[in-house]
């Protein structure tokens, strides 16, 4: 029905290579997006977001994870033939027909350059054996990841009220399913050529930000009436890696200005720090000032050593308005009791920016205290008590 139709070559004559949304100061820009996440992937780190746990329709970005599962469960090279249910899908289309013969490999790009919901429907039926099995497989995939927020019905994303995603949980998938060279290699192609019943057919990507804004290599766009525009970017520029999430924009300008406008107030605003360096030279410093910070009660000794806990990322973004007024807060406990076993935990930190915590972890011991025993106690009875009779003159 051409109403629900995810109908992304409607506007692909529209010119985006004009949009240049510069961000010099640290406000962040206005947005037409109900949803929206700026995720940076080397620390997993949010460095926007708006509404970004929210609930919400999202099109043909749902070919993110139909992809994936045919990348990861196929022959790429083998043949499909279509069938009736695949050629009668509407919405945004490859042109498949029934009996047609097309490899996975040629359906894969015409699921993610003209985001053919025929070739959804048709990798649907072949990895999962129909579209409602398959529906299970995505299911299932969103559970190893940890997509709580996340529930599919179909391949291809036509509107239904039990098939949602939310922004974050979206770029948690792209996140992963860019790790796969093939479907990364896909996402960022702009031209494609596949061959039907061995005719050849050209493929334009949808995707209006690649190729016309700087660092841009993928994702994916979308459009149905109920999910409205949205729109999946990847973006690298220098060492700086990104992906940026737009859901429910009023328009495909917009959609595109929204990201652009976000992709340029990141990278205008947000650098890395060392995280590794900077917290271990504060807590070298709070070493330094607390020698004989620890009592353990029943030990043998109060030496006790610590460092971090092993860090998920040696660098995290920061915006530059707050690099230079970082902290660290070390909470540790003194008083502990013996044992206390090597990498148990004896404390927190928090690294503090004036925006409030941008990274935290435990402060464990790196060696162990062991318990007195009774004959630690009799042997220095006797030790002492001996010392005082030679002590005393009778």
């Amino acid at each position: 029905h051409p109403a629900l139709a995810d109908d992304e070559e409607d506007e692909l004559s529209h010119d985006f290579s004009s949009i240049t949304v510069s961000s010099n100061n640290t406000s962040v820009p206005p947005i037409n997006s109900k949803s929206a996440i700026i995720y940076d992937r080397s620390s997993g780190s949010i460095l926007y977001g708006k509404s970004e746990n929210e609930k919400r329709k999202m099109a043909s970005t749902t070919k993110i994870m139909t992809a994936i599962i045919v990348i990861e469960n196929s022959n790429l090279d083998d043949i499909v033939t279509i069938s009736q249910k695949a050629a009668g899908t509407g919405g945004s289309r490859l042109g498949l027909h029934v009996n047609d013969k097309i490899s996975i490999r040629d359906l894969l790009y015409g699921l993610l350059l003209c985001s053919g919901n025929d070739s959804a429907v048709a990798l649907a039926e072949t990895i999962g054996g129909s579209v409602e099995e398959f529906a299970n497989l995505m299911n299932q995939k969103a559970y190893e990841l940890g997509l709580a927020n996340s529930h599919f019905e179909s391949p291809h994303g036509l509107d239904s009220d039990n098939h949602y995603t939310t922004a974050y949980e979206l770029a948690l998938l792209t996140n992963y399913a860019l790790h796969n060279e093939i479907f990364s290699n896909i996402v960022g192609t702009q031209r494609y050529t596949v061959t039907i019943n061995n005719y050849s057919k050209e493929l334009h990507n949808s995707n209006e930000l690649l190729g016309s804004t700087n660092g841009v290599y993928g994702v994916k766009t979308g459009f149905t009436n109920g999910a409205n525009r949205c729109l999946v970017t990847a973006c690298k520029r220098n060492d700086m890696d990104i992906i940026c999430v737009v859901l429910g924009c009023d328009t495909k300008k917009l959609r595109g200005q929204d990201s652009t406008k976000l992709i340029n107030y990141c990278f205008d605003n947000f650098r890395y720090i060392n995280v590794e360096e900077f917290l271990s030279k504060k807590l070298d410093d709070w070493r330094s000032n607390n020698i004989n910070y620890f009592n353990i009660s029943k030990g043998y000794s109060n030496n006790l050593c610590i460092t971090y806990e092993n860090l998920k990322t040696p660098v995290i973004p920061i915006n530059k308005e707050y690099f230079d007024n970082l902290d660290v807060k070390f909470s540790i406990t003194s008083q502990l009791f013996a044992p206390v076993w090597a990498n148990s935990i004896v404390g927190q930190y928090e690294i503090i920016s004036p925006n409030g915590v941008v990274a935290n972890g435990n402060i464990i011991a790196t060696n162990t205290v062991y318990k007195k025993k009774a004959f630690f106690y009799f042997f220095n009875f006797f030790k002492y008590y001996s010392k005082i009779l030679n002590s005393i003159n009778f």
